[in-house]
């Protein structure tokens, strides 16, 4: 008896184990890149962004190739948005004018993959598959 008692509770300190390590979370390293405000300017729409690298090593040039769609979900324009230098854990603000559109005309931004990604010890795909976008307009941003 005293056999079974002791198998008995290692399974359920093993299913309690399992169980704590699924609810743990794990977190990932992520590219946090927001849209703070788009705000036109005469026939041109300037858009800021607020990035924040939370990644484990500086990046030295981060460029995403990037679709402009308008309201209606038509493509407006592809262009590449260059963010430059980002360190580890400190906001950027970076600021891009898109001629002859009206940020009321855009409905949607999607970065469609990182044309470059460069810095000591970042693997390739790296600024992909650390992109977390995310929106304090109207506008919707997807990566």
């Amino acid at each position: 008896m005293p056999h079974f008692r002791s198998a008995f509770l290692a399974a359920l300190c093993l299913t309690i184990a399992q169980g704590a390590a699924a609810e743990t979370p794990v977190t990932k390293p992520v590219l946090k890149v927001e849209l703070n405000a788009a705000d036109t300017t005469e026939a041109n729409c300037k858009l800021t962004f607020l990035i924040t690298n939370d990644l484990s090593a500086p990046l030295d040039k981060a460029v995403y190739e990037t679709v402009l769609f308008d309201r209606e979900g038509t493509v407006n324009r592809l262009t590449l948005f260059d963010f430059g230098q980002l360190p580890v854990g400190r906001p950027r603000v970076r600021q891009f004018v898109v001629p002859q559109t009206t940020c009321e005309n855009l409905g949607r931004i999607l970065f469609n993959g990182a044309q470059s990604c460069e810095g000591a010890g970042i693997a390739a795909g790296t600024c992909e598959h650390a992109l977390a976008p995310a929106t304090r307009t109207e506008i919707e941003v997807l990566g």
